[in-house]
């Protein structure tokens, strides 16, 4: 927030999902202090989306897609306290995906190496509608490290699913010029996931969370029926290549191959040689499920050109011998017109003089454009040389570009509403990650009084929530008062303990507004590190090496 006390240039401001935005009062503060955009928490249901939406002038925008932090987003610390690497500033260390023990208040184990803190993937396929109906305006995907073929499928998928949405519906309209067609198939199972969720957007379920293993697994396709020395052979529902990748689970545990050489033996058998044979791949039983998570001939599709985006435009041709003039109208409505003036004389073919016009104008293939309609208003049917009439039209679309981008309404920044907003706390715990002095001023002005540093600051030494999250444990696993039959006071959500190995962390549950607090501290050596952002914290090991007094060997 500290960036809103600077000097900076009048753009329109988005208020990141890390800003931590659950309530509708936060949400109207942000909008009021001159956000247009606001991105909020994954963890709200349609509800909550939809009384926020209703309470504020700011665009909506919610993540439909990737990966979860299984923390609010801005309220994770838990890297930070282990390593040092900041999740708040891009360097979170994916301690959630790690196996953990869990253990009750007597010390009994409840389960036992597992990635409990590992969630699925999102996936609100199934609930465009609703988001759209509750408010939500702008549709953000997750895509941090994925790969190109993740990024065109999974766009692909979302621009096919709201376009059917957007056709089905005559009170909504694209906020963007342009149709996109695809050349390939998106089907985002082929794609990275540990599985799909749609999280708490329709209320609380039990299955969100990816326990057994943080990988993607990809498709069942298949059996394992043999396994010999340098290959194995599989019976499967469809064709394999050369290249796909393979795998299998063995004990939760994926034990995963490159197909180096596949071979069809018989109706949908193969014999499949891998680039490498796992040895773990020698304790499997016959008809061990296979699966693929890596389509080589899928991957192959989207390797090439697998979208085109283009904007509609009319074309008008008007004029007539000594003067051409044409029109060319997008699809937002603006317009140009050019002129070519010249002696056109009356073709002796009319209707051949007309079809080339026709063509010639509609030749937009090497542009940004595809023609909607062509009109040709002439009293006659001149000959144009098609040099001219290619140089014409080319002309004529260089100023549209240019008239397109002239038109172009960028937004600005939303001014402070008057009164005054008047921040919805005041006192603000380390919690609210105010690290540097432009922060505190921002909060200062807008009624905070009592502001303790970030955590990075590292002036919390002792036990402190280093996770929040709605994921919860009790529930998981049946532990849940809530979810407890008979005498429901005789239940108590008492805390247990994540293991991993040394670290020991302690789970409280806050039972009201159903989250988990991940206990912990931070270690030693990371409050003995330079403070994150600092000029001592700046400086690579590279440049610290050159500091240093150069050795006399002589």
């Amino acid at each position: 927030m500290g960036i809103l006390e600077l000097d900076i240039p009048p753009i329109e401001l988005h208020a990141s999902t890390q800003c931590d935005i659950r309530s509708v009062e936060k949400a109207k503060f942000l909008s009021d202090v001159g956000f247009s955009q606001i991105v909020l928490a994954r963890e709200l249901n349609l509800e909550q989306i939809r009384a926020i939406y209703q309470a504020t002038d700011a665009t909506i925008e919610f993540f439909i897609h990737g990966a979860l932090c299984v923390a609010y987003s801005g309220q994770c610390y838990i890297s930070h306290a282990q390593t040092g690497r900041s999740a708040n500033r891009g360097d979170c260390s994916q301690a959630c995906r790690l196996p953990y023990t869990l253990k009750d208040d007597r010390g009994r184990v409840v389960s036992y190496e597992k990635h409990l803190l590992s969630m699925k993937d999102n996936d609100q396929t199934a609930n465009l509608g609703a988001l759209i109906d509750a408010g939500v305006r702008s549709f953000k995907i997750e895509g941090r490290y994925k790969d190109m073929s993740y990024v065109k499928n999974i766009t692909a998928h979302y621009r096919q699913m709201l376009d059917a949405i957007i056709e089905e519906r005559g009170d909504l309209a694209r906020a963007s010029a342009g149709r996109t067609e695809h050349f390939f198939i998106p089907s985002t199972d082929k794609t990275f996931h540990r599985g799909s969720t749609d999280y708490f957007v329709n209320a609380r379920k039990g299955d969100i969370g990816a326990f057994d293993s943080p990988k993607f697994i990809g498709l069942p396709v298949g059996e394992v029926l043999t396994v010999a020395k340098d290959y194995l052979d599989v019976e499967v529902s469809e064709p394999l290549a050369n290249g796909d990748g393979l795998n299998v689970l063995i004990k939760r545990d994926v034990v995963g191959f490159r197909a180096n050489t596949v071979e069809k033996t018989g109706q949908n058998r193969y014999r499949v040689w891998p680039n490498e044979m796992p040895p773990d791949l020698r304790k499997v039983r016959p008809h061990h499920p296979l699966n693929r998570n890596l389509d080589h001939n899928w991957q192959q599709a989207l390797s090439k050109t697998s979208s085109e985006r283009r904007v509609a435009v009319d074309i008008e041709l008007g004029g007539w011998q000594e003067q051409l003039i044409l029109t060319l109208i997008s699809e937002e409505g603006v317009s140009v017109t050019h002129t070519l003036e010249g002696q056109f004389e009356e073709a002796n073919n009319g209707e051949k003089a007309l079809s080339n016009l026709q063509d010639g104008l509609a030749k937009l293939g090497q542009t940004l454009y595809y023609p909607r309609e062509i009109q040709i208003n002439l009293p006659g049917a001149p000959f144009v040389p098609n040099s001219q009439l290619n140089a014409f039209r080319r002309e004529a679309v260089e100023m549209l570009d240019d008239a397109r981008l002239a038109s172009y309404q960028r937004g600005a920044r939303k001014p402070v509403a008057e009164p005054a907003p008047v921040y919805p706390q005041t006192h603000l715990s380390f919690l609210a990650n105010v690290y540097n002095h432009k922060a505190r001023e921002f909060y200062q002005r807008y009624g905070v009084q009592l502001i303790d540093a970030a955590y990075e600051a590292h002036e919390e030494k002792g036990d402190v929530p280093v996770m929040i999250t709605k994921h919860c444990l009790r529930f998981a696993f049946n532990l849940c008062p809530k979810q407890a039959k008979g005498n429901i006071k005789s239940w108590k959500a008492t805390p247990m303990q994540l293991v991993n190995g040394d670290e020991v962390l302690t789970l409280k549950f806050d039972c009201r507004p159903c989250e988990m607090h991940v206990i912990g501290r931070i270690k030693n050596h990371i409050l003995k590190m330079p403070l994150p952002g600092s000029i001592v914290g700046s400086v690579t090991p590279e440049e610290l090496m050159k500091t240093l007094p150069k050795r006399n060997n002589a």
